[in-house]
């Protein structure tokens, strides 16, 4: 499978049928639009080009807005807040904050299964080690560092 056949996998169906909607209601009003002709109109050709590709972006524009809602939802980030900034915000300058700003995904413990930040040395849900701490803060710590950087502890090699 491809990473955007990956990606576009978590969008729901609620999602793509309110994307589809939005393109049909388009379509149809165009199609209302144009069936009354006047004199000094486009030609008929222009006017199905519009019908076609006038509701493309909006409706891609849909499609994006539900998957930023699905994404931000599955990486644990505040998903109505993101939601709104992004159909708020004109220019697509929403879209590309929440590109900028998203959190790294969700990581499953080890032990019981509960999804964690790749951030916590600790389990929310049991307490296991997700990656090595500070013995003196509990801070998470990398593995090669002598001490911690928040505390200045020596770590154990």
């Amino acid at each position: 499978m491809s990473r955007f056949r990956d990606e576009f996998s978590i969008v729901s169906r609620t999602g793509k049928l309110i994307a589809f909607l939005v393109w049909l209601v388009l379509t149809a009003g165009l199609i209302t639009v144009f069936s009354f002709a006047k004199p000094g109109d486009p030609p008929f050709v222009v006017k199905v080009i519009m019908t076609v590709l006038v509701p493309i972006p909006l409706t891609i524009y849909a499609l994006v807005i539900v998957y930023i809602n699905a994404d931000a939802k599955r990486r644990g980030m505040r998903y109505v807040m993101w939601t709104l900034l992004v159909i708020f915000i004109p220019n697509a300058i929403g879209i590309i904050l929440y590109f900028i700003f998203r959190e790294p995904l969700l990581l499953p413990c080890a032990k019981c299964g509960a999804m964690a930040k790749q951030t916590f040395a600790f389990c929310p849900g049991c307490g296991a080690a997700l990656q090595p701490a500070c013995p003196s803060c509990r801070r998470a710590v990398e593995a090669q560092w002598a001490n911690c950087a928040y505390c200045g502890a020596r770590l154990a090699a």
